[in-house]
């Protein structure tokens, strides 16, 4: 965003920048600071709303959670590997959307960039339709049903009827999401637990 930009060949002064604002009755920053009306924007506005610098608990936080993410991405890596041979051999799954699998379209890319395994987001198509899906993710207790994703805990969403809510049936089907479509996000949790925890989703379903 610079403080001028051109209109046939002339420069004209960035309205955001000239404009007076309420929060500052009747002052425009052009008018105000000249030359430094620019910085004087980024310092009265831009850090104001958002800080110039991380707090030092906020830097301790992140540093915390940074240090040991090679040691979590392994364990995502770990999970997934099982809860996707878990599935596929399944009686109640349909289909497995997983690159790992010889099947899938990208499995080659998976292979080159992923040979330690990888991709803990992934979908899979339960046997039934929508109900059954449904029933499925409402009887797990240790994934969270949230539409965010690679967190350190396991998540499950159902995406025709929440993130993809607003596509059409034909767009829907285009994206790969049918209405017995689940996504998963594997988190960090012991492998057990959370092969036991999809085990009491697909029991509901008996």
């Amino acid at each position: 965003m610079g403080l001028f930009f051109k209109i046939s060949g002339k420069p004209v002064v960035n309205t955001l920048l000239s404009q007076t604002r309420s929060n500052y009755p009747g002052v425009s920053f052009v008018d105000a600071a000249g030359p430094a009306t620019f910085v004087t924007y980024i310092c009265a506005i831009l850090l104001r709303d958002t800080g110039a610098t991380l707090s030092t608990f906020n830097a301790f936080l992140l540093l915390q959670g940074v240090e040991p993410l090679s040691l979590r991405l392994e364990r995502h890596a770990e999970n997934t590997k099982k809860v996707v041979k878990y599935l596929v051999n399944h009686p109640q799954v349909e289909k497995v959307n997983h690159p790992s699998l010889p099947d899938h379209p990208n499995h080659a890319l998976y292979e080159k960039y992923f040979p330690n395994g990888g991709a803990s987001i992934f979908t899979f198509e339960i046997k039934g339709g929508q109900e059954e899906a449904w029933r499925f993710i409402d009887n797990l207790k240790i994934f969270s049903l949230l539409a965010n994703v690679a967190d350190v805990k396991s998540l499950v969403i159902h995406p025709a009827s929440t993130t993809h809510s607003q596509l059409s049936p034909e767009e829907l089907l285009d994206q790969g999401i049918k209405p017995n479509t689940i996504r998963l996000s594997i988190g960090t949790e012991h492998i057990d637990d959370i092969i036991a925890d999809l085990e009491n989703g697909f029991a509901s379903l008996k």
